[in-house]
């Protein structure tokens, strides 16, 4: 007999995180919705019939209006699909004084995990993180996690997806004897409305093919994308995938990039978000 789940998943409101929310809550899971546009959010959850929530990641008060929410609703979570994220354009400060694509792909999850922590744990829970392929991605500074040194778009968002990864690493290496498994995977080039808000004229470029019948060969649909966040959602840590891990296309794989590797570099990232967001949870 299937287990079903109760899961949440954040980006939830069109692209991949829609098309996964539909094919878990077909396969008849709970699935919890969150998005930042209040429209597309009510929309995909009055298709559905299912919950939603409303969490604007450029605010970090948001994020924590939305973990008290969840665990007020939910005393056990699943899965938890920190699924939001975008590149944007021009460096641009959130109201919490942090750069954009740095929030919004990694502290805002990051915070989110953190507050829902005792749910997690106690509901022996699993945290995937939607990533990207890290194969170009540039040294990450800690000392620079807003890129005030030298800002570029499509780095910034490389940063962050390889900080996903990183984040992924530390708290399977932190919480996993505690129950809670994490995986972070690569969607493949999907799709969606990714990168509406970039500037940079290769995302420009990127934008006007896939806008073009043939070049839309290239991407796969917000579906196909989707299927590794359905997989392990669905799927037993230990059993169908491997804690720790990072995937594409259902099977480990190694990221092209060596900083994923560098144990001292996830755990000073942690630490380092731990300060950044200190303001924002309940002190020990």
């Amino acid at each position: 007999m299937d287990i079903k789940k109760v899961i949440v998943i954040t980006g939830a409101s069109g692209g991949i995180g829609a098309a996964a929310a539909r094919q878990l809550h077909a396969d008849g899971h709970t699935v919890v919705i969150a998005g930042r546009s209040p429209e597309r959010t009510r929309a995909v959850c009055t298709e559905l019939g299912v919950d939603g929530h409303v969490a604007d990641f450029t605010r970090l008060d948001d994020v924590a209006r939305l973990a008290a929410e969840l665990t007020s609703a939910y005393p056990r979570i699943d899965v938890l699909a920190n699924n939001a994220g975008g590149m944007f354009g021009p460096q641009t400060r959130t109201v919490d004084g942090f750069e954009k694509t740095f929030q919004v792909n990694h502290l805002a999850p990051f915070l989110l995990t953190q507050l829902l922590l005792d749910t997690l744990i106690a509901s022996r829970a699993s945290v995937i993180q939607t990533s990207s392929t890290v194969r170009f991605t540039k040294k990450i500074d800690l000392t620079d996690l807003d890129h005030d040194r030298h800002f570029d778009a499509v780095h910034a968002y490389g940063a962050a997806k390889l900080e996903n990864i990183l984040f992924t690493q530390e708290l399977h290496r932190r919480y996993h004897a505690d129950g809670i498994s994490a995986a972070s995977f690569y969607p493949g080039n999907v799709l969606t409305n990714f990168g509406a808000e970039a500037t940079k004229p290769v995302i420009r470029l990127v934008r006007r093919v896939a806008a073009n019948p043939l070049g839309r060969r290239l991407f796969s649909t917000p579906e196909q994308g989707a299927d590794q966040l359905v997989w392990l959602a669905q799927g037993t840590p230990g059993v169908d995938w491997e804690s720790g891990a990072y995937y594409f296309r259902r099977a480990i794989t190694r990221p092209s990039n060596a900083q994923a590797f560098d144990e001292s570099l996830a755990r000073g990232l942690w630490e380092r978000s731990q300060q950044l967001t200190a303001g924002k949870r309940p002190t020990p």
